[in-house]
Order: structure tokens, then C-alpha cells, then sequence
């Protein structure tokens, strides 16, 4: 026995999905069209994840406008039902006016939960020290979704739940649970420091509320997610029948989920989070957020089938081949899979897999993949 996450019941737990394709796979033989499989298979998957009524498209509140780096740009905040409001800026081509594509931007988790859609975009020249070192080593020093929006499309990045502006604040939560802190000064890296290892921690407290209120955590993310989309595709400057989403890490698993399961997702790029439940079972968990966990699906699909849900709409994978979160069988394995839901739609030339030397990262070689991908369906 090969040493694994749970030790002794390693192999029993990796046997209970069995070997072959999970029961709702598009793979199995039973399901030969794609219109009368994904609807079975895309309610089985909204049923697990619960989500909460998160209302209609919110109204927004517009707190900045602004020109910088080529880009009109808008900060925003809109109020969900519940929590604080959620922040967020809109970026576009200086000048633009008539209807645009359009790329839901999604930012990375990266055990930060102090910072936000702050972690891919800018609103001014101002950089936060913690944001450069940020940039420089997942993005290849850039605003990504500043070089997206220059070539002529527009831009939403939002807090997704629980970061930034969506954060659990340490005033709102018992001492017991505190470990004597308070909330971080603005801008301060040490206690902004402080709070992210907090945070880290605080997942397990978070998760297993959200199971004892009867929802999950993709379940929550996935809503407040639909609800920027609700917001990008309201825009006057957006063609809403031209909509994709991109993002790494945090923000990759975001797209999975958004662009499996919401059809306004016409292109989507996942980005350093592709693999496995049984890489996660074996080998992986420990590295990862309960973002990630939706009870009992990984009986019914693997968790590259979430993104296959969209098949046969191009899809993008990015994955780094050095990547420490996954290992690369299981990575070349995902691809694999998506490559045969693909093939079995007869699109697949809507489905491309790449494999960049490195670590867990979006470099500007990625990107310049991503934005030809986007040119190419979405242009």
C-alpha cells in the first residue's frame, strides 16, 4: 500500500466509486445524446449543491469612475440578501461603446482572504506590497484582466464569498473562536497576515456551518457567481450572448462550476484546478479548500464531468505540469476524461487541454493560450 491521505482505508475509499465512469458520466453507454443526458445530470448536480436563495439581479451602486492603463474603469458594490455587500470593479476599453464580449473574471483563493478582485485587477497606479508579490508569482507580474479588457472586452471581477468586502470579519465571530485577534488594520501585511492564517483555519468552522444550515460551499459560491453574471450581462456594454469566464487556482474551480452549470457561459477557461476525486481522496486534500467538496457527487460524476456538464461549448484547461496541489497522472487523467466527453459529442474541437512546465500558476504564456481561445469563440 502506497501512503495516502487516510492511511489503512486509502484503497477501500478509492474502490467505493468503482473503476469506470460514475453513474450520471456521459461516458456510460446508456447516454448517447447530450440534450437528453446533461438536464438529468445537471439537476442531480443543483440538487447536491443546495444553493441558497440569493434573490434577482441585485441592484448597483456605482463608487468610482475612472480612467487608467487604457481602461475605463468602475468600482461598484451590489447588497445580497445576506452578508456584507459584495465589491467589485468593471473594466472596459477607454472609450467603448458599442456591445462587447464579455469575460467574468474569477480570482484565485491562495489561502488570502483578505484580498479579492484586488488580486487580479487594479483601479489606479497603487499596489498593495502583498498584491505585487501576489502577481509576480501566479501571474507573471500583471493585472490579467487589464490585458483582456484592452483587446477589447469587458471586464467584472467581484469578491466571491467569503474574501475581501465578502470576508467573516473577526468583530462578528465569538472570542472562543478568535485566537485573540482583531480585525486587521487597513493595508496593514502583518495583520492582514494574521487574519489569512485565521481564515485558513476558520474553513473548517465555515464548511461545517454551511453543511448544518443545508447548503455547501460550491453551493453558496456558485449563486453569488451567478449573481455577478445576472450584473455583467445587464450591462449596456455587453453582448450577454458573448460571455465567458476565466480563472486560476480558486477562480478555476469557480469556472468549473459556473461554466458547467450556468448555459450563459459560452467559453470557459479553467486554470491550475483540474484533476481527480480520487487525487483529491489520495493524494491531494490536505492542500486544498472545503470549497471544493459536494457530498455524494463523486458518485455520480467525476469532478472534471462538473465542467463537462457544458459539452459540446469550448472549453480551455490549463494545467501546470509541476503543479504542487495535484499530481500529474491525475491531472493527465482529467484531461483525458473531458477528452472523451468531448469526443462523444462530436465537438472535439471545442475542448483543448495544455500542459505548461512549472508551478501552480497563470503565466503570460498561459494567458496569451486563454486569450486566443477566447478570441477564437467569443470574437
Amino acid at each position: 500500500m502506497l501512503p495516502n491521505m487516510i492511511g489503512a482505508y486509502g484503497p477501500w475509499a478509492a474502490s467505493l466509486p468503482g473503476d469506470g465512469p460514475a453513474a450520471l458520466s456521459f461516458r456510460n453507454e446508456q447516454f448517447t445524446e447530450v440534450e437528453a443526458w446533461r438536464p438529468i445530470a445537471r439537476q442531480r448536480v443543483l440538487d447536491l449543491l443546495a444553493q441558497p436563495d440569493t434573490g434577482g439581479v441585485p441592484p448597483v451602486t456605482v463608487h468610482e469612475q475612472l480612467t487608467y492603463d487604457g481602461l475605463d474603469i468602475e468600482k461598484l458594490s451590489w447588497q445580497l440578501p445576506y452578508g456584507p455587500p459584495t465589491e467589485a470593479v468593471f473594466l472596459k476599453p477607454a472609450g467603448a461603446t458599442d456591445p462587447l464580449p464579455a469575460i467574468l473574471a474569477l480570482h484565485d483563493h491562495a489561502a488570502n482572504k483578505y484580498f479579492g478582485w484586488r488580486k487580479i485587477a487594479r483601479a489606479g497606479a497603487d499596489l498593495h506590497p502583498m498584491l505585487r508579490d501576489h502577481q509576480a508569482q501566479y501571474y507573471g507580474g500583471v493585472a490579467w484582466t487589464h490585458e483582456l479588457a484592452r483587446r477589447g472586452y469587458a471586464v467584472l471581477v467581484h469578491d466571491a464569498f467569503d474574501f475581501a468586502s465578502r470576508r467573516v470579519r473577526l468583530q462578528d465571530v465569538p472570542e472562543v473562536i478568535r485566537a485573540g485577534l482583531t480585525d486587521p488594520d487597513p493595508e496593514s501585511s502583518a495583520s492582514i497576515e494574521a487574519y489569512n492564517a485565521w481564515a485558513s483555519e476558520h474553513e473548517h468552522i465555515l464548511a461545517k456551518s454551511l453543511f448544518c444550515a443545508g447548503t455547501t460551499w460550491p453551493g453558496v459560491f456558485l449563486a453569488e457567481d451567478q449573481r455577478a453574471l445576472d450584473v455583467l450581462c445587464a450591462r449596456p456594454e455587453v453582448d450577454a450572448a458573448r460571455v465567458g469566464c476565466c480563472g486560476l487556482s480558486g477562480g478555476g474551480l469557480r469556472s468549473g462550476f459556473l461554466g458547467g452549470l450556468d448555459p450563459r457561459i459560452r467559453c470557459a477557461v479553467c486554470v491550475g484546478m483540474m484533476t481527480t476525486w480520487r487525487d483529491f481522496l489520495l493524494h491531494t486534500s490536505y492542500t486544498h479548500t472545503w470549497m471544493i467538496y459536494i457530498p455524494l457527487l463523486p458518485r455520480d460524476l467525476d469532478f472534471p464531468e462538473i465542467l463537462g456538464l457544458r459539452v459540446p461549448l469550448p472549453t480551455l484547461v490549463l494545467n501546470d505540469s509541476d503543479d504542487e496541489l495535484f499530481t500529474l497522472p491525475e491531472m493527465e487523467r482529467a484531461a483525458t476524461i473531458l477528452q472523451e466527453v468531448y469526443a462523444k459529442a462530436g465537438a472535439s474541437d471545442r475542448y483543448r487541454a495544455s500542459f505548461y512546465p512549472g508551478p501552480h500558476k497563470f503565466d503570460l504564456a498561459m494567458q496569451a493560450e486563454a486569450f486566443d481561445w477566447f478570441e477564437r469563440w467569443l470574437k
